[in-house]
C-alpha cells in the first residue's frame, strides 16, 4: 500500500504538467546534483585522497540523492527505510574524511529528506540530527564559527523548503479535492430538490387522473356522458401537469445571460435572422441572470416561431431605474398571441415576483418588442 501523498501521487514519470497547478515532480529536485560539483572539483584538482574513494563516493553521493528523489515520489515510507538512510551514512563518511568542499553534502541530503521525510515533527528531529552532524564534523576539523554557522543555516534551509513547498502542494490538492466533493455534493442536493419538487408536483395531480380513470372505467358502458365528462376531466388535468412540469424544467435549467446571448446568436443565425447586440457588461446576481437568460430566450423563441423577423436587436443598460433588457424585431408583430403562450406568462410572473415589470408591446410599422425591467434592488 503506497504512503505518499495526495500531492506527489503519480508523479515520479513527470508528465510536463504545469508546476504552478500541479506541483513538482522527482525529476524537479535532479538540477541540485550541481552540488556535487565542489567535491567533483576538489576530486579532479588532486585535493581530495584517496582518490577511489573521492570518485566512488561522488557517484554513490549522487546515484543515492536520486534513488531517494524517484522512491521518495512513489512511496516515502520505502525511500525513508532504503536510500536515505545510505545517502546520510555516506555523507557523514565522505564530509569527515574528505572535509572542505564536501561539506555540501550535507546540504544535499537535507534536501533529499526535505523530500522523502513527511510530517512537520519527523523533519524537524531528522534536521536537528543532520545540524548536530555538521557541528561535529567541522568542528573537529577545526572550522571557525562563521563557517559552521553558514553550513548549519545552508543545510537547514535546504531540508526545510522543499519539505513547506511540498506541504503546501499536497493541501493545494486536498482542497481541491474538497472543492470537487462540495461541487458534486450540491449537484446531488440539486436534483434531490428537483426530483422532490417533481414528486410534490405530480403526486397529486396522477392520483387524481387515476381516481378519474377508475370512474369512468365503472361508468362504462351504461353512462357514456358521465365517462365522457370523467375522460375531459383527465385531459384538461393532464394538459395543467404539463404546463406546471414544463415550468419546473424551465427554471431547473435557466443557464444565465451570457450563456443565453451565446445561444441565440446561434440559433438566429441557423435561423437568417440578423441579430445586433448592445450590452453593457454588468454585474448581475445569480437571480437576475437567470431572470433574463430566461427572457432572452422566451423572446428568442417567439420570434421564430412566430414572427418572421430578418433582424433582430438585444440591449441591454442599467440605470437609475434598475436593469432594462430590450428585444425588438422587425417582423409582423402579434403581442396578444405571444401572451397566449405559456413562456411569456410564467416569466411575467418571475419577474412580477422581483418588483419588475415586463412588457410586450407591437411595434409602428412592425416588429415586436419584449421588454424586461428589474429594479436595482429586487425584492
Amino acid at each position: 500500500m503506497s504512503t505518499s501523498h495526495p500531492a506527489l501521487e503519480g508523479r515520479q514519470g513527470g508528465r510536463g504538467d504545469d508546476f504552478a497547478t500541479e506541483g513538482p515532480d522527482a525529476k524537479g529536485f535532479y538540477p541540485w546534483l550541481v552540488l556535487l560539483t565542489g567535491p567533483l572539483w576538489d576530486t579532479f584538482a588532486g585535493g581530495s585522497r584517496p582518490l577511489w574513494l573521492a570518485i566512488s563516493g561522488v557517484a554513490a553521493a549522487g546515484a543515492l540523492y536520486v534513488g531517494t528523489i524517484r522512491t521518495a515520489f512513489a512511496d516515502p515510507r520505502k525511500a525513508e527505510r532504503g536510500p536515505l538512510p545510505a545517502l546520510g551514512a555516506l555523507t557523514l563518511v565522505l564530509a569527515w574524511t574528505m572535509h572542505g568542499n564536501w561539506y555540501v553534502l550535507f546540504a544535499l541530503f537535507a534536501i533529499a529528506c526535505g523530500v522523502a521525510v513527511k510530517g512537520v515533527g519527523r523533519i524537524s528531529v531528522v534536521l536537528l540530527v543532520t545540524l548536530g552532524a555538521v557541528f561535529a564534523v567541522t568542528l573537529s576539523h577545526g572550522e571557525d564559527w562563521g563557517t559552521v554557522l553558514s553550513l548549519c543555516w545552508g543545510t537547514f534551509s535546504a531540508g526545510l523548503v522543499p519539505s513547506i513547498m511540498l506541504r503546501l502542494f499536497e493541501v493545494i490538492e486536498q482542497l481541491k479535492r474538497t472543492r470537487e466533493e462540495l461541487a458534486a455534493r450540491a449537484v446531488a442536493e440539486e436534483r434531490l430538490r428537483f426530483s422532490r419538487d417533481l414528486h410534490d408536483l405530480l403526486g397529486h395531480t396522477l392520483s387524481v387522473m387515476v381516481v378519474k380513470a377508475e370512474a369512468v372505467r365503472r361508468v362504462l358502458p351504461g353512462d357514456t356522458a358521465a365517462a365522457v365528462q370523467q375522460a375531459a376531466d383527465i385531459e384538461r388535468i393532464g394538459r395543467e401537469a404539463l404546463t406546471e412540469v414544463r415550468a419546473a424544467v424551465t427554471g431547473y435549467r435557466g443557464r444565465g445571460l451570457s450563456a443565453e446571448l451565446e445561444s441565440a446568436r446561434t440559433v438566429l443565425a441557423d435561423a437568417g435572422v440578423r441579430l445586433t447586440t448592445r450590452a453593457r457588461v454588468l454585474e448581475l446576481a445569480p437571480e437576475a441572470d437567470a431572470l433574463l437568460g430566461w427572457a432572452v430566450r422566451e423572446g428568442v423563441t417567439n420570434l421564430i416561431r412566430h414572427s418572421g423577423a430578418r433582424t433582430c436587436r438585444i440591449d441591454l443598460a442599467a440605470g437609475d431605474d434598475g436593469t432594462v433588457l430590450e428585444i425588438l424585431d422587425d417582423g409582423r408583430g402579434g403581442a396578444p398571441l405571444a401572451w397566449s403562450g405559456h413562456g411569456l406568462k410564467g416569466l411575467r410572473e418571475r419577474v412580477a415576483a422581483t418588483g419588475g415589470l415586463l412588457e410586450v408591446t407591437d411595434q409602428d410599422p412592425g416588429g415586436f418588442r419584449l421588454r424586461v425591467t428589474l429594479p436595482a434592488e429586487p425584492r
